[in-house]
């Protein structure tokens, strides 16, 4: 598996040793990071690594994402924007206003 991790850019796991990475073991890590930080390319081979099931169950937990990408995994996957941990956390933590 770890041949399909070689296909993503070098630019999105520049801080980690690629070759301790293991699709199954670090699934959350490496779609946290595609999701965050990757090229189209890397969009395109996140598909072919992962099922959409799999994409889904883990961009839900990933604990902060910025407006842009949320809103686009939130369309692209159906999924209701409360389910997402980033969204409920902001929630938790919004800044009180001042007049």
């Amino acid at each position: 598996m770890y041949l399909c991790i070689m296909n993503f850019s070098k630019s999105v796991f520049w801080d980690v040793k690629v070759s301790d990475l293991d699709e199954k073991n670090h699934a959350q890590f490496i779609i946290a990071r595609i999701v965050q930080r990757g090229l189209m390319q890397d969009w395109m081979q996140l598909q072919k690594t992962y099922t959409s099931k799999k994409i889904k169950s883990e961009i839900v937990k990933i604990p902060f994402l910025d407006k842009k990408t949320f809103n686009f995994l939130s369309v692209f996957y159906k999924i209701p924007k409360d389910n997402f941990r980033c969204y409920t956390k902001a929630q938790l933590h919004s800044q009180h206003w001042y007049s």
